[in-house]
C-alpha cells in the first residue's frame, strides 16, 4: 500500500523530503510533481526499480528513461556536453525540457538506449522535485506518469494512489501540477531537433 503525503507545493516540509528521499533509496518507486506533470521515479543504480517503472508505464528497453538533475553541472558528469550544447542548456535550464544526450561511464548501462547509447537529462523548475533532488544528492531516475491506456499524463495525486497504490511506496502530493510533459530535444545530432513538443517553448529551435 503505497504511503501518501501531502506536500508544500512551494515549501515542502524537509521532514516528508528526507522521508520521501530515505524510501527511494531503499528501492521504493515514488510518484512526484516536476513543473511540467507528475512523474514517477526510482534510484539510479536500482535494477528492480527501473524494471518496476518499465512495467508501471508499459515500456520496453527502446525507452528514454530521464536523469532528473539538481543543476547544469550535474548533467555534465552523466552525460557528453560540448561547448555548444552547454550554451543551449545553461539558456534553458532549470524548465520544463529534456535533453537526448549521449551518456558516460558514469552511468548503468541498463538505463541507457540500447541501441544509441543515450539518456534523457533534464532540470526541473519545480521546489519538491528541487528539495528532493538535494536531499538525495544525485539524479533520480524518472519517467513521465502516463499509464498504458491513458491520453494523458495523471493530474490527481489521489487518483494517482488510486490506481497505483500496490505498484509505488509512495505518492507525494504537491497539487495539480498539469498535464503536459516536457518538451524533447535531441541533441546528438548536428543541430538540436525537437522529437516531442510539450510544455517547453519550441521558439528556440525553430529558424
Amino acid at each position: 500500500m503505497a504511503q501518501y503525503f501531502v506536500i508544500h507545493p512551494t515549501h515542502p516540509q524537509a521532514r516528508l523530503i528526507a522521508r520521501a528521499a530515505e524510501i527511494v533509496r531503499a528501492g521504493g518507486v515514488i510518484a512526484y510533481p516536476t513543473d511540467s506533470c507528475y512523474a514517477l521515479g526510482c534510484h539510479v543504480g536500482d535494477k528492480s526499480a527501473m524494471e518496476r517503472l518499465r512495467r508501471i508505464r508499459g515500456v520496453d528497453e527502446r525507452h528514454h528513461f530521464t536523469l532528473m538533475c539538481r543543476d547544469l553541472s550535474e548533467i555534465g558528469t552523466y552525460a557528453r556536453v560540448d561547448n555548444a550544447q552547454y550554451r543551449l542548456l545553461r539558456t534553458l535550464t532549470p524548465g520544463s525540457y529534456t535533453f537526448i544526450l549521449e551518456g558516460t561511464k558514469d552511468l548503468p548501462r541498463r538505463i541507457l538506449n540500447p541501441r544509441r547509447k543515450t539518456i534523457g537529462l533534464r532540470v526541473p523548475d519545480h521546489p519538491v522535485a528541487l528539495a528532493l533532488l538535494a536531499e538525495l544528492g544525485e539524479p533520480l531516475l524518472s519517467t513521465t506518469l502516463l499509464l498504458p491506456g491513458d491520453d494523458a499524463p495523471l493530474e490527481d495525486a489521489g487518483e494517482i494512489r488510486t490506481r497505483l497504490e500496490r505498484d509505488v511506496e509512495l505518492v507525494l502530493d504537491g497539487g495539480p501540477c498539469g498535464t503536459a510533459p516536457t518538451t524533447v530535444v535531441d541533441l546528438t545530432g548536428a543541430v538540436p531537433e525537437v522529437v516531442r513538443a510539450g510544455k517547453g517553448p519550441v521558439a528556440p529551435f525553430v529558424d
